[in-house]
């Protein structure tokens, strides 16, 4: 008798089992949250790579050999403070010859004003014809000329001389150096970079998208409070920053503009190079927030599950703004205020089902 009642017990088990499927524990009870308005800081994050406000790239202005390196890599250094020294003997000589031929054009110009004015007072007197003192004032203006043209070759050869010493056009950091003393350089010759330290910008690319969503909000990113620097390793730059610089296009291959953010650097802690990420706070009012939880993601729409006076769910597409923080979304359509929905285990609510809460 208990073989036959376990038979039979077996064999209903498995026309249930074919028949259809087992009915599956549906949850019952699920956080739920009220909407309302209120007031959110967004972060804004994007990557961003950090260069010197002013990287100079240090070549030659003449060309000869190279009689001292007066820095090492990785050194800080000031406006002015020498850098390389070249070979400055032919420039000096150049100046020396070039100042010895400003000093006879001088000579003759000053012997030409004299005959010139000699000759006026004799035209004046009628001993002189006019032709004589025009030849004589034009003699005089010759050498003037010729004055103003040595004087132009001593100061270029002043000029060339000066080129003989490199010094730094501003306070910086020093890259690379790859040449020694005795090389041969020439005006195509790299030298080293000095990287213009004191602030540095980070650059960062911001969608047309997002462009667009802010300045619906009345907001610009020039009009952002101060922003945040996060290296790789997740460590905040101890100074804030400020946007100081927008594009006024949008890059065709790209959708997006380039945006600079400015920032301290008085005790050298930034390099031109470093890559991090720059934090920008949006301040948003009197808008609808729910937690991310509560958005179901499907395919290109995002759902929401309201309860209805039945108790039940329902779903709902919204749309929300396309940055938040870790926890938030901002909704801009399809929740009205008082609506009340799904929170927690809102991927496990199935359309129409009741939810205790």
């Amino acid at each position: 008798m208990k073989l036959k009642n376990l038979t039979y017990l077996t064999a209903v088990l498995l026309l249930t089992a074919c028949g259809s499927e087992m009915p599956k524990p549906v949850p019952t009870s699920y956080a739920t949250l009220t909407i309302t308005k209120s007031d959110i800081t967004l972060p804004l994050k994007y990557s961003a790579s950090l260069k010197g406000t002013a990287d100079v790239t240090i070549k030659p202005q003449v060309s000869g050999q190279l009689m001292e390196v007066c820095i090492t890599e990785g050194q800080q250094v000031k406006k002015g403070d020498v850098l390389f020294r070249i070979d400055s003997r032919d420039a000096q000589l150049e100046l020396e010859s070039a100042e010895a031929n400003l000093l006879a054009a001088q000579a003759q110009e000053s012997s030409a004003k004299l005959e010139y004015e000699s000759n006026k007072n004799l035209y004046e007197k009628g001993i002189v014809s006019k032709y004589m003192l025009d030849n004589a004032f034009n003699t005089y203006k010759q050498n003037k000329a010729a004055v103003a043209q040595a004087k132009a070759v001593a100061d270029r050869a002043r000029v060339n001389l000066g080129y003989c010493t490199i010094k730094s056009p501003v306070d910086g950091l020093i890259g690379s150096v790859p040449v020694f003393a005795g090389d041969q350089v020439s005006q195509v010759t790299y030298l080293t970079m000095v990287s213009g330290n004191a602030k540095m910008y980070a650059e960062f690319s911001v969608s047309e998208t997002v462009m667009a969503e802010t300045e619906e909000e009345g907001m610009t990113l020039a009009d952002y409070p101060d922003v945040t620097f996060l290296f790789k390793n997740g460590n905040e730059y101890n100074r804030k920053g400020r946007i100081t610089s927008v594009t006024g296009t949008v890059d065709k291959t790209t959708g997006s503009v380039t945006c600079k953010a400015t920032f301290p650097n008085p005790d050298g802690i930034l390099y031109s190079g470093i890559q991090g990420t720059v934090v920008i706070p949006i301040e948003v009012k009197e808008v609808m927030v729910v937690p991310q939880n509560a958005v179901v993601r499907l395919q290109d729409k995002s759902l929401v599950y309201k309860v209805g006076a039945d108790s039940c769910a329902y779903s709902a597409i919204v749309t929300t703004v396309g940055f938040s923080n870790d926890r938030n979304l901002v909704i801009t359509s399809g929740l009205e205020v008082g609506d009340v929905i799904v929170t927690d285990g809102a991927n496990n609510v199935v359309e129409g089902q009741r939810v205790i809460f």
